[in-house]
């Protein structure tokens, strides 16, 4: 099992709070990707996180439920890892042949891990030049609990099923909503149920990975102590009226508002940091993906903060589907950014 690379024939799996999410894909970069097989299966909140035994043996039934479902025939898979869970960064080194960095970063990939690297394990990717300066390469590096890592792949494996990868969401999620070609950078950006996870590409790389807390989980309670209703009918007020202020006499506007000026300051301050680090880089546009892409004028509320054009992403951009598929992924398919950018590793 590798942490951010793997090959061959594989399906992805992406085990979210309320849903588990499985996507195979046919194809490759080049020639465009196909659906294959798929399924979204909701589940209850208790069980990605019950770390008992009886909890991680319903795990692993409810994923071969989902398995059997969508009629995927591959044991390979390859799996998100939560941002929360993991650690990635973008560092500089002196540029040297693509051989012997990898040989040396084998060595020194623990000056880079923020844990005793017995405790953790840990990868990293060779970007390519530094867009600061030509004598310089940047290499993402990513790693995570040992302990961590070791019971996902214990639960997972007791099925049958056969780890080929794990990779930190964010990273996923950055390549199924990429814009290719663009010329400045792109913050993408994935609100989540509990946290939100933000990419900036520059050179279709990733050159800024953050977490920041805070996600719909947040606003449902905000609106439901407020209001005084239930957490299920905040829910519904949120993503039926949104940042309309003209619905529920601005009611759920205000709460709203009050809590999301918090989340653009913190974009803000990525867009800052990446600007500082990169002094010839722009941040050309924002592609606002989950929950952010529901909640109405959620869109526009980002772009009227940063002032920086925002969009809402389509993760199945790079992909094939038939009208049925299309279809009966209609509900959900803004749900499926990480498990479809993790499917678009390779298959060769």
């Amino acid at each position: 099992m590798d942490l951010l690379h793997g090959v061959g024939d594989f399906f992805s799996l992406d085990i979210g709070t309320n849903s588990m999410r499985l996507v195979q894909l046919s194809g490759n970069n080049k020639t465009g990707w196909t659906l294959q097989k798929f399924a979204y299966v909701p589940i209850d909140a208790k069980l990605a996180t019950d770390s008992s035994e009886l909890g991680k043996k319903h795990l692993g039934e409810a994923i071969m439920g989902a398995v059997e479902q969508a009629g995927i025939k591959t044991r390979n898979v390859a799996v998100g890892i939560p941002a929360t869970k993991t650690f990635t960064s973008v560092v500089e080194t002196d540029t040297i042949p693509d051989k012997e960095l990898r040989k040396a970063f084998k060595y020194e990939i623990d000056k880079y891990v923020p844990m005793a690297i017995s405790d953790a394990k840990a990868d990293f990717i060779i970007l390519g030049p530094s867009p600061n300066s030509p004598t310089k390469t940047e290499v993402l590096v990513s790693s995570v609990a040992k302990k961590f890592a070791e019971d996902a792949l214990e639960t997972i494996e007791k099925t049958g099923l056969d780890v080929i990868a794990m990779e930190p969401e964010p990273l996923a999620m950055a390549r199924s909503l990429n814009v290719p070609g663009a010329i400045d950078a792109t913050l993408i950006v994935d609100f989540g149920e509990r946290s939100s996870d933000l990419v900036v590409n520059y050179h279709n790389q990733p050159r800024l990975v953050r977490s920041i807390p805070g996600g719909i989980t947040l606003l449902v309670h905000a609106v439901a102590t407020t209001l005084g209703v239930r957490e299920d009918q905040a829910r519904q007020f949120i993503l039926k009226f949104g940042l309309d202020n003209t619905q529920v006499e601005g009611q759920v506007f205000r709460i709203l508002n009050t809590h999301l000026e918090t989340f653009a300051t913190e974009l803000a301050k990525s867009v800052r940091f990446f600007q500082s680090k990169y002094l010839s880089g722009k941040i050309g546009g924002i592609v606002l993906s989950g929950y952010a892409s529901i909640i109405p004028l959620f869109t526009e509320f980002i772009e009227a903060k940063t002032n920086i054009p925002t969009v809402n992403g389509n993760p199945w951009q790079f992909v094939r589907m038939t009208p049925e598929q299309q279809s009966a992924l209609a509900p959900v398919a803004s749900e499926f950014a990480v498990v479809v950018g993790l499917s678009e590793r390779s298959n060769n």
